[in-house]
């Protein structure tokens, strides 16, 4: 949790943090901000001591909403930095960051870097502090467990009724999108037609998904997977805007919105097939969900996730189907992990691999559970996910309800 961040820093021997970029969809810096109209901002964050947002002038009110203690860039002459700096762009920049560390009392140590900004311009404004200031080390970490995103890993009940209330929004809008699509006409050759008599196509779908999730002050930056046929063979496939909406077809649906503005994230995937599955179809389904039942069974609290992911080979594999367990390379079959954290980001800790034996399904995670098969060459995939939370009391919430239909029937 937030609360632990400063415990986390000197686990890490992290003496103050350092993060760049917007509020808005930019998970380091929303996750102490909150988010809001601030642009190219800086925070900094000395260990056991409160955070500096440094931000423009015209966003000062804006930052203010934060909570934090606020500075504007022009508290710092940018005249006299640039007299200073003779012109390069790159050290006017290092001069003034110099200044914000220095009037945080950040003299020395380890300086972790963190948020979403231009690599290069960045890189080159850090390698010029570094000069200046010898005795300070700008330190990068793995962005699968770094500081903030060991704190981030559980959560405070106040994160999780926000990820709650992204669950409804997500669902109902996959309920809408399921009755939009029953509502259609269909042709001789299976396939569903607008009112205008064309046929209707993938990005016809997502058009009234992006207009249903604005509705409901919600906005999907990840984008939002909606495929059929052959493309539902690839895990991370959108889906080809231009293909048609036809029956008999799996149809992976997975949809990953989050708060306007990049706050918490929701994840649900269901697989429909419209009027009617084939035989070979509902095999496919049949096995998926026959896994994911029976890892709700094996789920434990405290449990490490990775093994989660090593029972979901296992089951796959004991079904016929091969796994990245027998065949770390495969592209068919069970070709990812078993689920992921969730929070501001869309994956985060906890991670389901198996040679992550820290990651574990403690209380006050939220997490995806996710089981998939995938067979490009046979044109069709299944994927099942829902989001769950690890409750205080050990159990285990599904933070979203919606029906596991596969067969999907036309009005």
């Amino acid at each position: 949790m937030k609360t632990d961040l400063d415990q986390i820093m000197q686990d890490r021997n992290i003496d103050a943090l350092l993060v760049l970029g917007d509020a808005e969809h930019n998970a380091p810096m929303y996750y102490l901000t909150g988010g809001g109209h601030v642009n190219a901002a800086t925070l900094i964050k000395p260990r056991g001591k409160d955070a500096t947002l440094f931000c423009n002038d015209m966003e000062r009110e804006e930052a203010k909403k934060t909570g934090l203690k606020t500075v504007t860039y022009s508290k710092y002459s940018l005249k006299e930095l640039q007299k200073e700096a003779k012109g390069d762009l790159v050290l006017v920049s290092a001069l003034r960051l110099e200044k914000m560390l220095n009037d945080c009392n950040v003299k020395s140590g380890r300086v972790g870097v963190y948020g979403h900004t231009d690599v290069s311009h960045t890189f080159a404004i850090l390698t010029a502090v570094q000069k200046k200031m010898p005795a300070i080390e700008f330190v990068g970490e793995t962005n699968m467990d770094s500081v903030f995103l060991q704190a981030m890993e559980t959560k405070a009940e106040d994160e999780v009724e926000r990820i709650r209330k992204m669950g409804q929004i997500t669902t109902e809008v996959v309920g809408l999108v399921k009755d939009y699509l029953t509502g259609h006409a269909v042709d001789e050759n299976e396939v569903l037609l607008r009112t205008d008599g064309k046929p209707l196509t993938i990005s016809d779908v997502k058009a009234k998904i992006n207009l249903w999730l604005a509705e409901r002050g919600a906005e999907n930056p990840e984008a939002t997977i909606f495929a059929i046929g052959r493309d539902t063979g690839f895990p991370h496939s959108v889906g080809t805007p231009s293909n048609v909406i036809r029956l008999g077809k799996t149809i992976i649906f997975d949809i990953f919105p989050c708060e306007a503005g990049g706050g918490y994230f929701y994840d649900f995937t269901r697989t429909w097939c419209l009027g009617y599955a084939p035989e070979a179809e509902q095999k496919l389904y049949d096995d998926v969900r026959e896994i994911y039942e029976k890892l709700m069974d094996e789920m434990e609290v405290n449990m490490p996730f990775g093994e989660l992911q090593r029972i979901t080979c296992e089951l796959f594999e004991a079904q016929g189907h091969p796994t990245t367990r027998s065949n770390e390379a495969t592209q068919e079959g069970y070709v990812h992990s078993v689920g992921h954290g969730l929070g501001v980001n869309v994956h985060e800790r906890p991670w389901a691999r198996m040679e992550m034996k820290d990651n574990l399904l403690q209380r006050g995670t939220v997490f995806t559970i996710e089981p998939g098969l995938y067979y490009p060459d046979r044109g069709m995939g299944v994927r099942i996910e829902n989001t769950y939370y690890a409750r205080p009391d050990g159990t285990f919430e599904r933070l979203a309800e919606f029906d596991f239909g596969f067969v999907v029937e036309m009005e």
